[in-house]
């Protein structure tokens, strides 16, 4: 299973070429930053706006609400697992 997660877009980079200077931008959730390629969303974010990564690439636009929603039902099922011992890594 794949998961998808919301990243906030902190910079945005290149452009100017579609083959040899694609859009890109650099994102952050949890402290965590991260250069993505940005050719597959549906629309270009704008700094400061979600996007849903997989894979290096983000996917689809959202907006705060909808970025803030997802992480926290992550965060949940992040917190269910490790209550039950179920998260990788971990002895069963």
């Amino acid at each position: 299973m794949c998961l998808a997660v919301p990243m906030q877009v902190i910079a945005l980079q290149g452009g100017s070429d579609e083959f040899f200077d694609p859009p890109a931008a650099v994102v952050e959730s949890d402290g965590v930053r991260k250069k993505i390629r940005l050719e597959m969303t549906d629309r270009l974010p704008e700094i400061g706006e979600y996007v849903i990564i997989h894979a290096g690439f983000a996917i689809h636009t959202l907006t705060r609400e909808e970025a803030e929603y997802n992480l926290s039902l992550m965060r949940r099922m992040a917190e269910v697992l490790e209550k039950e011992g179920e998260l990788p890594g971990e002895p069963q």
